[in-house]
């Protein structure tokens, strides 16, 4: 045991966890964290931000570019509030992020005074947006539930969770049993006749299809090879980007995939929600589903598989992959069908210019261990389809939220996870201006990303959608800009401007060149062709009763 403070044992027990980076502002009611933060010697780095929901969103980046664990502080009431986008969006994306918060005085919580910052039930509500949350309530205390938010984040669905902690419990002093940061995994145990009765389903399917999600990260490789031994295209949306890289001919997007459908036989989702192709696609009897997730909700949530796998990818997939060998039927390659089938989609596709145009000048310049960030604007929408990407981690989007805003403070993150790699984010500006004032915390801290603000000077999708629905009523969706490029170099960034697609890749390798500072490059745009199209895809099935 150790005397230490309620500050200094949270601290410490971070540490043991491997925590080295913490997003976050400072405020009063989290002074002792601070200062044992401060008395650590630096062993933990700090970024401290302009706005709590940039500090929460860098966590997110941090956690969703890599399987570590992305820790933000923020200060209770107002402060963890201005949150909850980022830890909704981390809810959405299966993240694993820490929101550590404070609160008001312990014997003042639930009885109305007035406190600083006091809101009501303020658990309750971190409670509603996380996997876990809950209090500590003395120094001794905080080993044990700094050990259970660890625990919760490593098994099962990873989600964010949450503690929070009153000051006078961090400025209180008492023996504490210094956390071992040791996290006790219990997965699921693996059903070997689920394993067989998907392998002979697989087997012999004549035309499998396979769809990823980001649960199956850890078992790319294994998806690969099981993806080759049944020449079953392997389909990612967002999450699953890079699983199979874009390379390979069996790796699609979802318009290839929905023109198989129809035909497909055994449909086998791996860690992945299959949201649009079982509600909007249709399903009959005439299509078997095997699911792979470690949520036993997932599993019928829309409808109930032929094969429910409860089982981590990492788990299931090679599994899966020896039982296959057992049961399946000799297979030609289907090189020349998919690669006939993606030159069609492009085809069809071609209409989506500026967009398109500026995808390849991104990837021209992107490594191939380069992340990208994207955002809800025109350019990242067609992305999703779009842009080629060869490695898991390296395509980071909000998912199912699409969260207005969120990409620059993200990408933040992201670069601090992985500061040796280049990172691009992608952003309208609307969506920039949510959380431009993060550029001084760029410069401050040396956050070399390369930001794209395409500026058409509205909020496009609304504009549009104003336009072709309602009777071209434009409500409050055009918007006033500032000068990009001036606006930039008044916080010590660089500030470029590009009007084509060249233009666009020569900015984009001078700002990966650039180091230490980051660069914002304007590209003025106007109205750009509806990608909805390419989303929204009909059903093809009749829905099986």
């Amino acid at each position: 045991m150790a005397k230490l403070t309620g500050g200094e044992a949270i601290v410490k027990s971070l540490r043991a966890y491997g925590v080295d980076t913490i997003f976050g502002l400072p405020g009063v009611q989290n002074d002792y964290f601070y200062n044992a933060l401060y008395d650590e010697g630096g062993a933990i780095r700090l970024i401290h931000t302009r706005h709590e929901q940039g500090a929460a969103y860098m966590a997110l980046g941090y956690a969703l570019s890599s399987d570590s664990v992305g820790v933000y502080n923020v200060v209770p009431g107002p402060g963890v509030l201005n949150t909850t986008a980022a830890l909704a969006t981390a809810y959405a994306t299966n993240a694993r992020v820490l929101c550590l918060t404070g609160q008001i005085a312990s014997t003042s919580i639930g009885r109305g005074f007035g406190m600083l910052h006091e809101i009501p039930d303020q658990l309750g509500i971190l409670r509603s947006l996380t996997k876990w949350a809950e209090r500590i309530n003395s120094p001794a205390e905080a080993p044990g539930l700094v050990d259970e938010a660890f625990r919760q984040l490593a098994n099962g669905r990873p989600r964010p969770v949450a503690l929070e902690v009153p000051p006078d419990i961090l400025v209180a002093t008492g023996e504490v049993v210094v956390s071992r940061g040791e996290v006790a995994l219990a997965p699921p145990a693996l059903d070997l006749d689920a394993i067989e009765e998907a392998a002979k389903l697989l087997g012999h399917a004549r035309q499998p299809m396979i769809f990823v999600g980001g649960g199956a990260v850890e078992a790319s490789a294994s998806i690969l090879a099981l993806a080759e031994a049944l020449q079953a295209p392997v389909v990612s949306n967002n999450a699953g980007h890079g699983i199979v890289s874009s390379r390979n001919y069996l790796s699609l997007r979802t318009p290839e995939a929905h023109m198989l459908w129809s035909r497909a036989d055994v449909v086998l989702a791996i860690g992945s929600r299959l949201q649009a192709p079982l509600q909007n696609w249709g399903t009959d009897e005439n299509l078997k589903l095997i699911r792979i997730d470690i949520d036993p909700i997932e599993q019928t949530r829309i409808t109930i598989p032929d094969v429910p796998i409860l089982a981590r990818s990492a788990d299931a997939v090679p599994a899966l992959l020896r039982a296959v060998e057992k049961h399946n039927r000799p297979r030609a390659s289907r090189r020349e069908e998919l690669e006939s089938l993606k030159i069609e989609v492009a085809g069809r596709i071609a209409y989506l210019e500026p967009q398109l145009s500026f995808i390849n000048a991104i990837r021209s310049e992107l490594p191939d261990d380069g992340i990208f960030v994207d955002e809800m604007t025109q350019v990242a929408y067609v992305s999703q389809i779009a842009l080629p990407i060869y490695q898991p981690y390296t395509y980071v989007s909000t998912g199912y939220q699409g969260t207005l805003g969120w990409g620059f403070a993200t990408a933040l993150g992201v670069k601090v996870r992985h500061p040796d790699r280049a990172v691009i984010s992608v952003n309208g500006d609307g969506g920039f201006m949510f959380t431009v004032q993060e550029l001084a915390t760029a410069v401050q801290h040396k956050i070399a990303t390369v930001s794209l603000v395409f500026n058409d000077n509205a909020y496009g999708n609304v504009r549009r959608i104003q336009k072709e629905h309602y009777n071209g009523r434009i409500i409050a969706s055009d918007l006033r800009n500032p000068d990009f490029v001036r606006l930039a170099e008044s916080f010590g960034a660089q500030g470029l401007r590009a009007t084509t697609a060249a233009e666009l890749q020569a900015a984009i390798r001078r700002g990966i060149e650039t180091p230490d500072v980051p660069t914002v490059i304007e590209i003025p745009v106007g109205e750009m062709p509806n990608p909805r199209a390419a989303y929204f895809l009909p059903k093809v099935r009749p829905v099986h009763s």
